[in-house]
């Protein structure tokens, strides 16, 4: 064991020890958001409660939360009094201005776009899918598609794109949600591209970009069964995988934002072949155009390649249900290479709720109880239960309004970090 000398410990001091954080870092947020973020969460909230939540003086909760008021972020609402207490004042409560702001979250899929507008509270106001070719598109014809599926959106619930304070969009593939790069996806033909930016300027509107599956799990986060669960996992099932991970209440995406593409994790050496480009990824086994492959090739269904991906796979799940054994078995092998890669998140992260979502949930087929047995098998034995999971089999609009809780966060993050003159504007 090497010793340390005077010179050592000298230097030591200097440099000081334990870990650097820095002054207002994410895990240090402002009062101000703070107490905002406690007013949104709970709907309706006292003053004196917020103080207690948050461990301060009733006194700064009063001062700040007038400011919320001047600003126009929060209101005052009446509450009845509850008749055992006897008569007074109404009880007053705080609660967000819903009509502040109002945000556009829009999902860019393979198969189809959806969108959603909220307003300030989290609030659907309007929603809107339209379907599209599959295939990726240059960058130009996705802009299109955006401005598009904003319009109508916007018509839908009867106001001007102007009327929006900011644009949340999710699509498949690895973005870097901080640069706004969606270095690829599946959906576009060009790779680094700047989407963030050049959509700005097509809509002329602050737009925020992530990963599909991020906004899935930051929808529950915001309105599902993630709200009160410090750490979860979201799996989908889409035209890929995907996976979203919150950690201590945040999305957890890597120190280059590129993190948690469970899809991509490798679970057979020289396997099948990914859309990504490599051979063996989980996705290769599990997402829908790897059961449509499978399904062509074991079912001579050569003859229907002009069918749709989404026909393919209803037939061949009506098949299962009529008892075709090749098409139980094609269910059975993925549903077999979904346990192993459950069982990975499990033993990497032990996280309090395992969420899958996505349209191909309605294939039962693919989280049979065989499935989850066999995941536990591969969970390492601790003695303990393993983490819950909940299927939550849901449309595309469950994608666009994380896409909009992004949205949210953004125009809340710079109003509330803006100089006060401004935010107040």
């Amino acid at each position: 064991m090497p010793s340390f000398g005077a010179a050592d410990e000298a230097e030591m001091a200097t440099r000081g020890c334990g870990p650097l954080i820095p002054p207002l870092s994410e895990s240090m947020r402002p009062l101000r958001q703070q107490v905002f973020e406690r007013v949104r969460a709970s709907g309706l909230i006292p003053r004196v409660q917020v103080a207690k939540d948050l461990g301060v003086s009733p006194a700064s909760v009063t001062t700040i939360t007038s400011e919320l008021i001047e600003a126009g972020l929060i209101e005052e609402v009446s509450a009845p009094r509850d008749p055992e207490l006897g008569r007074g004042r109404p009880a007053v409560a705080l609660g967000v201005r819903a009509q502040a702001h109002m945000v556009a979250g829009m999902k860019m899929s393979d198969r189809e776009h959806s969108a959603v507008i909220v307003d300030f509270a989290g609030n659907l106001l309007a929603n809107e899918v339209v379907p599209r070719r599959p295939g990726p598109m240059p960058l130009p014809e996705m802009l299109d598609a955006m401005a598009l599926l904003l319009d109508r959106v916007c018509d839908n619930a009867g106001i001007a794109r102007s009327a929006l304070s900011g644009v949340g969009v999710g699509l498949p593939g690895f973005v870097d949600q901080a640069e706004g790069v969606v270095l690829w996806s599946s959906t576009l033909t060009e790779r680094a591209v700047p989407l963030a930016d050049a959509a700005q300027a097509r809509l002329g509107l602050p737009v925020s970009i992530d990963n599909d599956a991020n906004l899935v799990a930051l929808a529950e986060l915001w309105f599902g069964a993630g709200r009160s669960l410090a750490d979860f996992a979201v799996v989908t099932f889409e035209h890929g995988v995907g996976m979203g991970f919150v950690m201590n209440h945040k999305i957890y995406r890597g120190s280059q934002r590129l993190g948690m593409e469970l899809g991509h994790t490798k679970v057979q050496l020289d396997g099948a072949l990914c859309r990504c480009g490599q051979r063996g990824c989980l996705e290769a086994y599990v997402a829908d155009y790897a059961l449509a492959r499978e399904a062509t090739t074991a079912l001579n269904w050569g003859h229907r390649e002009g069918q749709s991906i989404s026909v393919l796979l209803e037939s061949l799940y009506d098949h299962a249900q009529a008892g075709d054994a090749t098409a139980r078995s094609i269910f059975r092998r993925a549903g077999r290479y979904l346990a192993v890669g459950l069982a990975n998140v499990v033993n990497l992260f032990d996280p309090a709720l395992i969420i899958l979502s996505g349209e191909r949930l309605k294939f039962d087929y693919l989280y049979a109880a065989e499935t989850l047995a066999e995941m536990d098998n591969l969970v390492i034995n601790t003695g303990r239960p393993r983490p819950p999971i909940e299927i939550h089999a849901w449309g595309d609009l469950l994608w666009a309004h994380g896409a909009a809780a992004l949205a949210l966060s953004a125009v809340t993050e710079r109003i509330l970090m803006a100089p006060r003159e401004i935010a107040a504007q």
